[in-house]
């Protein structure tokens, strides 16, 4: 039987401010990126979240970004050095683990959002940088990657252990890449498409691009956004489209 993950990006709510439905998304999903104060989310959110994925047995790991907070973690900081980006995420891992560590549960896992990512996608420093800092924290952490990108390089070369991730609810490009959010379409929100769309990825090995290309990727995990509209409802249909596929869904703990 084949086996994924699912994971969602949560705990981005600010103070007074929320984002997304947490309780519901943890309900759902097997494994759960934790925002670490950069791009969103606080000390006690950080809490929050961590002990409501604790009470589900879900994964939590660290979601590190560039600090920009009024812009999401959305914005590319281009120019920083590689001893920067190593402490940036070195930094907010380092957070989480802290807050985990309170909470008596465990970090399992990293995965960079946003610009962050989308940067280390397609610069060679960056994603080194990204994996150095997961390294010298703690070589036991899965690197969460996109798929044929620049990041399964540097976390190769590094010898991390991989999870390779594709998005449900969001468009590729020709080149493998993500549609970027200010493109018309880039996000999908009908459920039975999207989650018809998953099963096909996990049994195809592959996505399809906007065009129509077919582009081969190893799938371990799928990420379903948690700020996206209607992303409970998403998750779920993924996830039951999946199960009556025959698709095992849990956590990545072996993933290679």
């Amino acid at each position: 039987m084949k086996t994924v993950d699912l994971n969602s990006d949560l705990g981005e709510s600010f103070g007074a401010w929320e984002m997304g439905n947490d309780a519901a998304m943890i309900d759902v999903a097997t494994s759960v990126n934790v925002a670490c104060g950069f791009h969103g989310g606080d000390y006690d959110t950080m809490r929050k979240t961590v002990e409501l994925a604790k009470a589900r047995g879900v994964s939590v790991g660290a979601h590190p970004g560039y600090r920009d907070i009024h812009g999401f973690g959305r914005r590319p900081f281009y120019g920083m050095k590689s001893s920067e980006i190593e402490n940036l995420v070195a930094y907010q891992i380092g957070a989480l683990q802290a807050i985990a560590t309170a909470a008596g549960y465990k970090v399992t896992h990293v995965k960079a959002h946003g610009a962050l990512s989308n940067v280390a996608c397609e610069e060679d420093t960056t994603a080194r940088a990204i994996a150095a800092a997961i390294k010298a924290v703690d070589p036991s952490l899965i690197f969460v990657v996109l798929a044929n990108t620049k990041l399964v390089q540097a976390g190769e070369a590094a010898g991390l252990t991989l999870a390779h991730e594709v998005f449900a609810d969001r468009a590729y490009e020709d080149d493998g890449t993500l549609v970027s959010r200010k493109k018309p379409g880039s996000v999908l929100h009908d459920p039975k498409q999207i989650a018809d769309r998953v099963v096909r990825m996990i049994q195809d090995g592959a996505v399809i691009s906007v065009t129509g290309k077919v582009i081969k990727m190893r799938t371990d995990t799928v990420c379903i956004h948690g700020d996206t509209p209607g992303s409970v409802n998403i998750a779920r249909a993924v996830k039951q489209a999946l199960k009556d596929a025959g698709i095992d869904v849990a956590p990545f703990k072996t993933a290679k």
